[in-house]
């Protein structure tokens, strides 16, 4: 088995849950944070900096996170995919 590491994966602790889209990571960190990692385009729009998520969610191209509040906030690689 390889054991890699993508240099941009965290390493810190605290995640309860984690997403994968087509090449890009999303973590929910313990204080309802979010964290993203890989994709390189797929980071185009900014993920969520304020807390309390609780949910997170991927597809290919884009990412969402569910807030406590009962709002979504979505983000993307700013490109439509049909």
């Amino acid at each position: 088995a390889i054991n890699q590491r993508r240099k941009d994966t965290p390493t810190c602790g605290g995640f309860v849950a984690i997403a994968c889209g087509n090449s890009h990571n999303v973590a929910l960190r313990n204080d309802g944070t979010v964290v993203v990692w890989g994709g390189g385009e797929c980071e185009r729009d900014e993920p969520p900096t304020r807390a309390g998520f609780v949910a997170i969610a991927c597809g290919d191209h884009h990412s969402v996170a569910l807030h406590s509040d009962g709002t979504v906030v979505s983000w993307s690689d700013g490109v439509a995919h049909g």
